[in-house]
């Protein structure tokens, strides 16, 4: 039979998205990317916020139309199905199987069982090391922890994934190692939080060890890690990063507010004080450093005199990389019975000011870069990204002259265009 995949929401999603697709492949399904061809259509579901979840109910409803055609089985997993299962069995009859996050273990038994098919204890389970790389020829994600320990009060993530626990480093190598034969040459390792891998299990951080050994892998020519938070960025990262050519300048650290009295409120370990002292640090330390970060607006009690702080730290921070978010109301979380609920439209408002002075950042940072010469990973269609730019969340560089898929070259930028580089091929 023919299967066709859908993977919302984060890149930790997409891993598992992946790995289901190498457990229908290992068991001779045909993996296709047209719905309309497609016999049973698996759609890996977010539920974090409530845009998360508006996309995803859609995205069902959408799929369940190809089931008056070719499709025979609608499949729905992920945390979405985690939050609110026995709701969306109700809702959406429709859908065949609703498998939760929780019952990953036995997916497979459960996907047979619902095939009428003979299950192979053998090839029941997801592995990291079976998954079909689903992000091109250039870059692949690899997921170092699961789970969260962190219990902001805003964020349902340690109700859906669970407690944080990390992978052994060994583990973490031989995957790595598999990549970089299959010829990947960018390694993105993510997590909810990246800084915070190996407490669990080494009863201390080892990021910065982790990075160092991955290093060594020969063909691995770049290296990022996603989502440090700010309180447990080490000396020794700062280090690590700083002399290591192999791991990119670039630091995302979701700050999320910088009034003490809100980041109070949303259970956050930072203080404005040890917000701008690590900004300064990171900036001292590795003059080229790219700091990306996360704000949200409008939580439970933020006054005007909360923003305005804000607004003043994003003028004064001049992040290279900005995104931002209003304050969703999720159910189960401290946040959600708290008094002093924000109207939408003060939400909305605050979110188009920072948004703004953000675009005004961003351009004159970009112009900057007019002139330099800069390493550059070619991606298809004769676009590519440098050091500056993760996958999917920043910007790109066109690329004038020739030059060839999945290489490193080098480009002198001449232009720019909204959040993009344009640059020609140094010979």
């Amino acid at each position: 039979m023919k299967v066709g995949f859908v993977s919302l929401g984060c890149s930790k999603n997409l891993v598992d998205t992946e790995m289901m697709i190498g457990l229908f492949k290992k068991n001779n399904y045909e993996i296709v990317n047209d719905p309309d061809s497609a016999e049973i259509i698996v759609i890996n579901t977010c539920g974090f916020i409530n845009s998360a979840k508006e996309e995803a109910i859609n995205t069902i409803l959408e799929m369940a139309d190809y089931k008056k055609h070719n499709c025979k089985y609608l499949i729905v997993t992920g945390c979405l199905v985690e939050r609110y299962k026995e709701e969306l069995v109700k809702a959406i009859p429709e859908v065949d199987l609703f498998i939760k996050f929780s019952e990953y273990n036995n997916i497979w038994e459960q996907i047979c069982h619902l095939l009428k098919e003979k299950d192979e204890e053998s090839k029941d389970k997801l592995e990291f090391l079976d998954r079909v790389i689903s992000t091109g020829k250039n870059y692949a994600y690899i997921r170092i922890a699961e789970g969260c320990n962190n219990f902001c009060t805003f964020c349902a993530i340690p109700y859906i994934r669970g407690r944080y626990v990390s992978r052994k480093i060994e583990d973490i190598l031989e995957e790595a190692k598999k990549l970089a034969k299959e010829g990947y040459k960018e390694i993105i390792l993510i997590a909810q939080d990246t800084t915070k891998y190996g407490i669990d299990i080494y009863g201390k951080p080892r990021i910065a060890e982790l990075l160092h050994e991955l290093s060594k892998i020969d063909g691995i020519e770049w290296i990022r890690f996603l989502y440090a938070y700010p309180e447990t960025i080490t000396d020794e990262l700062i280090k690590e990063v700083k002399d290591n050519n192999k791991i990119c300048k670039y630091f995302d650290i979701p700050m999320q507010h910088i009034s003490d009295k809100i980041l109070k409120k949303m259970n956050r370990k930072s203080t404005e004080e040890s917000i701008r002292e690590l900004i300064v640090k990171l900036r001292e330390n590795i003059p080229d450093v790219i700091i990306r970060s996360t704000l949200m607006v409008g939580f439970p009690g933020e006054t005007e005199e909360d923003f305005e702080k804000l607004y003043d730290f994003v003028k004064w921070a001049k992040l290279d990389k900005l995104g931002c978010f209003t304050y969703s109301k999720e159910e189960g979380t401290a946040a959600y019975n708290m008094k002093e609920q924000v109207h939408p439209m003060t939400k909305k408002k605050r979110y188009n000011k920072i948004m703004a002075l953000q675009n005004e950042i961003s351009k004159e940072d970009m112009r900057k870069h007019i002139g330099k010469v800069l390493k550059v990973l070619v991606e298809e269609g004769g676009i590519g990204r440098t050091y500056m730019d993760v996958p999917d969340i920043d910007g790109i560089i066109y690329i004038k002259g020739n030059s060839k898929e999945n290489t490193f070259i080098d480009c002198k930028i001449t232009d720019i265009n909204e959040y993009d580089l344009i640059g020609e091929v140094v010979k």
